[in-house]
């Protein structure tokens, strides 16, 4: 099964140019959403996942320096890879962007063999990270099922998504849940033997409260009389 395309999004105010590139990066299996200018850009990428974002520098609205600031700012978007694309190609332009966290830096007209070479550069980084983030979660998935099995609150199913991995988190989870179903059990099987001896201790208090009662003297006399009565 081939992966699914990666989802880029060309950030640019000159028509031509946002065309001529999302164009391209269609032809090379890639799939592109674009804006035309930073505001736009910046309510898109907030409100859907991108592998990679292409950022003009001189936009109106709002430039690529500010839409970078705020990618680079915001907790969920700040490992998304940034490659800026433009005609200003001053050292002073290139060093603000790298300064802000731009991933790498591109002049216009853009290069089709440098343009790949960075876009593939920037999925590999994002999908290190989101596998680092995934992997991230799943321990915290099972320090979770750790504190439910102390708290009595394990489900049997909790790890499953876990335990399928092939590495050695996927073995941890896996034996894991091994080990939480056989504690589940033995406390189970602990339950029911606590449970037999309290009702066997109650039968043992209760036999004990009759036998203090009918060997008592009054309780004999009481047997006496009843049997005198049944003689009449």
């Amino acid at each position: 099964m081939s992966d699914p395309p990666a989802q880029l999004i060309v950030v640019d105010d000159d028509p031509i140019n946002r065309r001529l590139l999302a164009s391209y990066l269609e032809r090379e299996g890639h799939a592109v959403a674009t804006a035309n200018d930073g505001r736009a850009g910046w309510e898109l990428v907030r409100s859907r996942p991108f592998d990679v974002v292409l950022l003009d520098v001189l936009m109106p609205e709002m430039d690529g320096y500010q839409v970078l600031e705020r990618i680079r700012g915001d907790e969920d978007l700040r490992h998304l890879p940034v490659i800026m694309i433009s005609s200003v190609e001053d050292m002073q332009s290139v060093v603000r962007c790298i300064e802000l966290g731009a991933d790498d830096y591109l002049p216009k007209p853009f290069n089709p063999v440098l343009l790949r070479a960075r876009i593939a550069a920037g999925l590999s980084r994002k999908r290190l990270h989101d596998l680092e983030r995934e992997y991230l979660e799943q321990v915290e998935h099972v320090v979770t099922a750790a504190s439910a099995v102390e708290a009595g609150t394990f489900a049997p199913d909790a790890l499953d998504g876990v335990a399928g991995r092939d590495d050695a988190l996927g073995t941890l989870a896996r034996v894991f849940s091994h080990m939480a179903a056989e504690v589940q059990a033995r406390e189970r099987a602990l339950k029911r033997q606590v449970q037999e001896l309290r009702i066997e201790i109650d039968r043992t208090r209760a036999d004990r409260q009759v036998e203090e009662i009918t060997g008592t003297d009054a309780f004999r006399d009481l047997q006496r009389r009843a049997a005198e009565l049944r003689s009449r």
